[in-house]
C-alpha cells in the first residue's frame, strides 16, 4: 500500500534520521517527493510511503509520537484546459512524467495515475494554467 503524506517537523526534530528509521524500523519505503530541511528551522518533507498496511500504520503512529506533523496529501493537480497553450515547459520540471506532450498532436496530456503532487509544475507555467485543489 501507499500513502502520500507531508511532514512537518518542528525545529527540535529536523536532525532525526526519519526515513532511516522508517525503513529499518518499519519496514516502510519513503520516496522523497520534496524537501526542505534547513538546521534549527521547520522542515517539511513531502514523502510517498509504501509498504503494508498495519506497519505504515505504525510508523505514522511513531511519527505522531515525535511531534512530527502529519496532512495525508489530498490535493490534486489541476489544470486549466482553456488557459493551458501547449508549450511543454512543465514536461520538463515533471519528475514522473505525469505531464507530457502527445508527439502527434503535440497537446499536454496529463496521466493523473502518475503525478506525486510535487507541484514543481506550477510556478513553471507561464499561463498560470496549472494549480492545486484544495
Amino acid at each position: 500500500m501507499k500513502k502520500r503524506v507531508t511532514l512537518i517537523f518542528p525545529k527540535r526534530s529536523v536532525h532525526m534520521p526519519v526515513t532511516y528509521r522508517l525503513a529499518k524500523d518499519f519496514n516502510v519505503a519513503a520516496n522523497i517527493i520534496r524537501a526542505q530541511v534547513t538546521p534549527n528551522q521547520v522542515g517539511t518533507l513531502v514523502v510517498e510511503l509504501s509498504g503494508d498496511i498495519d506497519q505504515l500504520d505504525a510508523a505514522l503512529e511513531w511519527m505522531r509520537s515525535q511531534d512530527i506533523n502529519i496532512s495525508m496529501a489530498s490535493r490534486e493537480i489541476v489544470i486549466d484546459e482553456e488557459s493551458c497553450v501547449h508549450c511543454g515547459l512543465c514536461t520538463g520540471v515533471c519528475p514522473t512524467e505525469a505531464l507530457s506532450l502527445d508527439p502527434q498532436t503535440f497537446r499536454l496530456t496529463f496521466t493523473r495515475s502518475r503525478c506525486v503532487v510535487c507541484e514543481q509544475c506550477i510556478p513553471t507555467c507561464p499561463v498560470q494554467a496549472i494549480s492545486t485543489n484544495l
